[in-house]
């Protein structure tokens, strides 16, 4: 098709520049590894090259981060995540202030039959009402955890942009609302990470994230370029205390 792609890591996409790059898809927080790019200075330096930025919205939900009002032409996100929260739709939305592009974007999923079915509608439009309550619960609770495990003898490091340690830090501050509910950890090895996943009784071990419920996965399985104790957690709505009890038992008997 005459098209070419290159990927570049979430903290150099400014590297070699945009010229006669047509579309830039960033992603910031990036998932797994949680690091952070300046949307606002790369939409507009994707603007200035002719290139049109979008964004994968899906770790912060509009209500942790706004792309649009940072310069992005276009917003996607995985709505399977927090928008759902019950973790059963498979659904996901594109937005954006191009009135023109979206006519596109509208005839494409037309022509291509991309179209969630009534049920499917359904059951989004359901959790769309509680998303800002839960997504604060989870965001508020992400940030007392993260401090926990930081303090975790067990735990090598953590990566969560709300800590002031975190090399994302000022940058999240910058460009955020909130902090989001999701902390990378790293284990020692491959083996303490699992046992400490499938040790946890409130934990569910997904690939998926963004539900009520805290969920985990060791992201090397996939092959992500991260450690292979690396550890991608997701926090839901449970009781705060109920969870850290239980995080820190599984962590303990890791």
């Amino acid at each position: 098709l005459g098209v070419t792609v290159e990927t570049r890591p979430t903290l150099d996409m400014s590297a070699g520049g945009f010229d006669g790059v047509a579309v830039v898809f960033l992603e910031s927080p990036s998932n797994p590894g949680l690091d952070l790019c300046d949307i606002a200075g790369l939409a507009q330096e994707v603007r200035a090259a002719g290139g049109v930025s979008i964004v994968d919205n899906t770790t912060m939900t509009p209500f942790g981060q706004r792309p649009l009002d940072l310069g992005a032409d276009v917003v996607v996100a995985s709505d399977t995540k927090a928008p759902s929260g019950a973790s059963d739709v498979l659904m996901g939305h594109v937005a954006s202030r191009n009135a023109g592009l979206m006519e596109e974007v509208a005839a494409w999923r037309k022509l291509a039959g991309v179209i969630p079915g009534p049920m499917e509608a359904w059951l989004l439009h359901r959790s769309l009402g509680t998303l800002p309550l839960r997504f604060a619960r989870m965001c508020d609770t992400a940030a007392l955890i993260a401090e926990r495990l930081l303090a975790h003898p067990k735990v090598a490091s953590v990566r969560y942009p709300g800590l002031e340690a975190d090399p994302a830090h000022l940058m999240a501050k910058a460009q955020m609302t909130r902090f989001g509910f999701l902390i990378g950890l790293t284990l020692s090895d491959k083996d303490t990470a699992e046992r400490f996943i499938q040790g946890c009784d409130m934990l569910a071990s997904a690939t998926s994230f963004g539900g009520t419920h805290s969920s985990a996965e060791r992201r090397a399985r996939w092959g992500d370029d991260v450690a292979e104790g690396f550890v991608r957690l997701s926090i839901g709505t449970e009781p705060v205390e109920a969870l850290w009890s239980a995080l820190e038992e599984a962590l303990d008997a890791a």
